[in-house]
């Protein structure tokens, strides 16, 4: 019989048979959370919880009996209360650097995306029309400015990969120094200097109460023109509704988003129908090789949780209730 019970609360991947193996050599079993049964009820006796996409809020999290870890299955842990997890004394984990570099390449694929309108062009040729005048005006690199709201590991690469191609990059993160941005040749800026100054502004922040929404049409109205928003971070940091009156209104060129609001978009959606906005499935994080460190880098942190170690990216360090 195994000495800890694990609960994924739901799952993605085509089986998990890596991960009940990796979990079976340090004595757990994996269960996988019933989608059709009260998830609290499942979750009473674990010991660890992975959670990937399902919402785990206080009332589920303050059921949980022996729970040590919950770990979330990819970066943001908006997914999962924090405070009611912090109450209970258990800590909350992620795995933050499985997809780094593939966000940060996805963000920069936008970002010329943007650029050089290709989307754009390549939807009106197989429309019938050979016309590149069509996408006056486009500029050079080493003209445009690209603001990175947030600076943390993905933001940091997607520096590195923009200045190899000629692009300046500012930044704005209330959690990093200049001294600390030196060493990328990126200038820290305050948040309305980024949104004045960008021709492409590339979000990087978590989902919080302070930076949900905060892309609004006040936003909007103080960015250029011919400035581009893309997303590869969470969603709901835009205020959707604001972006697609601002596109109307032409306070800004376009958008490029990763993710939306909500995962999936409704077929009347507005996006749909407009030119200057591409969209991308949620897919940044995506690669054969990110999709096995996902899996492997949750499992290792868990059984590091069970031998009595803490999480290598302990989200709640500074207000969990020990």
């Amino acid at each position: 019989m195994a000495q800890f019970k694990v609960v994924m609360t739901d799952n993605i991947f085509p089986d998990l048979e890596l991960e009940k193996k990796m979990l079976q050599e340090a004595g757990a079993e994996l269960i996988l959370a019933d989608p059709t049964r009260d998830l609290a009820e499942q979750l009473k006796d674990a010991d660890a919880v992975i959670n990937v996409y399902v919402k785990m809020p206080a009332t589920v999290i303050e059921q949980l009996d022996k729970c040590k870890l919950i770990i979330r299955n990819g970066i943001g842990v908006d997914t999962i209360d924090l405070d009611a997890a912090s109450r209970k004394g258990i800590m909350v984990a992620n795995i933050p650097t499985y997809c780094l570099d593939e966000v940060a390449t996805h963000a920069t694929a936008l970002i010329l995306a943007c650029s050089r309108k290709v989307v754009y062009l390549n939807n009106k040729v197989k429309a019938g029309i050979w016309n590149v005048k069509l996408a006056i005006p486009i500029h050079a690199p080493e003209s445009s400015v690209v603001g990175l709201m947030g600076f943390g590991r993905i933001p940091r690469a997607v520096s590195r990969k923009l200045q190899g191609l000629g692009f300046k990059v500012i930044a704005h993160d209330p959690y990093v120094s200049q001294s600390d941005a030196e060493n990328y040749g990126v200038t820290m800026v305050d948040f309305p200097t980024l949104v004045k100054e960008s021709d492409y502004l590339s979000i990087h922040c978590p989902l919080t109460k302070e930076t949900r929404g905060m892309f609004d049409y006040k936003v909007f109205q103080q960015m250029k023109r011919s400035a581009y928003i893309v997303n590869t971070a969470r969603g709901a940091v835009i205020n959707e509704k604001d972006l697609i009156k601002a596109l109307r209104d032409g306070l800004i060129a376009g958008a490029a988003l990763d993710v939306l609001e909500t995962d999936g978009i409704a077929p009347d959606h507005p996006f749909l129908e407009m030119e200057n906005v591409i969209i991308t499935p949620h897919a940044a994080w995506y690669s054969e090789e990110s999709m096995v460190r996902r899996r492997t880098q949750t499992i290792e942190e868990v059984v590091r949780v069970l031998q009595g170690g803490e999480p290598t990216s302990f989200v709640n360090r500074r207000s969990i209730v020990r």
